[in-house]
């Protein structure tokens, strides 16, 4: 094994009902005064959000409720939910939804405690947070793994730009799982979800490092992108199946903690590549990393066949003996799984038609801060390799 150092903080509680343990976690956290942070009318209409604030009036906890998150959240959203939280005193913040909504409510919970309101700038790493207001979650939709990771994502919707802060003060204090919440998703969401999953392991899993520094990394890895194209799948063609969404929910929680990587340096080319994506055409975050994955993983997998080979023949049971077709056939078949669950495998699939030369160029500007950063670590990705992999994503299947 490479060496690592690895604390995970985060207490779960997983399973139908998990939420009756809300007011317990709040009070071994002294909390008296909890700003909710939510998304979609979707837990207001299915009554969720009353049960929360019933368990919290019945521990004698006060709440302030601060909804209209949306996907790829918003800085302005939060520095609204900053102003509020400082205005009205709380002392936590509970998140209840995906990804989106638990990120808001880090950078709220990063802007209340430092007092102030221009948090841009940890996320543009100027400056470095110091402290952050205790926060916990309420998973509803399993796809991103912020409920246990140490990022956070926001957009500046003034200059376009999608950025993402990594901090240990991220981490949730807990988070609670129970698979019964996610059953009434869209499915639209639960195939965005499984591919966020499936990128979050994979992205970590092609790395310059060897495969036979790190087997127990590779075989958690590996088990969890399995479990992901088999639950996801089933998640997909049976909505409100309890087994494959809890599997699917648990599956999040590893791929975005730490585990499934340690001893490698990230890659996340891709996620650089998508949120770009994201930030100028608003793309979902599934959406914009299974348009681009197979366009960069043909750019880069002949720096590392053997290890485009493994993946393809653990993952995906390839059985090709030359490394250089079973590399090509994993690819192949990791298209099929974006595909089998109508997600996009280029950019002409995301409904926008054909990117233009313009276009891609000034995606490639804006994936590499105007060629200021470096993306990957399997191959170092400037802008001009990002417009070659954009415009191979361009290209008619």
């Amino acid at each position: 094994m490479e060496n690592f150092i690895f604390n995970l903080p985060t207490e779960i509680v997983f399973g139908r009902g998990a939420e009756d343990s809300l007011a317990a976690q709040l009070g071994k956290r002294g909390a008296q005064k909890v700003l909710i942070v939510y998304g979609s009318k979707r837990i207001e209409e299915s009554g969720f959000l009353d049960r929360v604030t019933s368990l919290l009036t019945e521990a004698n906890i006060d709440c302030v409720l601060f909804g209209g998150v949306v996907a790829n959240p918003r800085l302005g959203h939060a520095i609204t939910g900053i102003e509020k939280g400082l205005e009205l005193g709380v002392d936590f913040v509970l998140s209840i939804g995906g990804g989106s909504v638990i990120d808001t409510g880090k950078a709220i919970a990063i802007g209340i405690a430092n007092e102030r309101k221009d948090i841009w700038q940890y996320w543009l790493g100027i400056e470095v947070p110091e402290r952050a207001l205790r926060h916990g979650c309420i998973l509803t939709i399993p796809a991103a793994g912020s409920e246990m990771s140490d990022s956070a994502v926001l957009t500046n919707e003034e200059t376009k730009v999608k950025r993402g802060l990594s901090s240990e003060l991220n981490r949730p204090a807990f988070a609670i799982l129970n698979p019964e919440l996610t059953l009434t998703l869209p499915k639209y969401q639960v195939a965005n979800g499984a591919v966020d999953i499936f990128m979050h392991t994979v992205e970590g899993y092609f790395t310059p490092v060897s495969g036979d520094l790190n087997q127990m990394t590779d075989e958690l890895a590996e088990g969890v992108m399995r479990n992901t194209v088999r639950n996801g799948r089933l998640a997909y063609e049976k909505p409100g199946d309890y087994l494959a969404m809890s599997e699917l929910m648990w599956s999040g929680s590893l791929s975005h903690n730490g585990i499934t990587r340690l001893g490698r340096p990230k890659d996340f080319a891709v996620h650089g590549l998508g949120h770009a994506l994201s930030a100028l055409y608003d793309t979902t975050h599934g959406s914009s990393l299974s348009a681009v994955w197979s366009s960069w993983a043909r750019t880069v997998y002949k720096l590392d066949v053997p290890r485009f080979a493994s993946y393809a023949r653990k993952v995906w049971g390839v059985e090709e003996k030359e490394d250089e077709e079973a590399a090509l056939k994993g690819i192949i078949e990791t298209e099929q799984f974006f595909s089998s669950l109508d997600m996009p495998i280029r950019l002409t699939q995301l409904g926008m038609g054909a990117f233009s030369d313009g276009d891609l160029r000034k995606l490639a500007a804006k994936a590499t801060f105007e060629d200021t950063r470096l993306l990957g670590s399997l191959e170092i990705i400037n802008a001009q390799k990002a417009y070659e992999i954009y415009t191979k994503a361009n290209e008619e299947i």
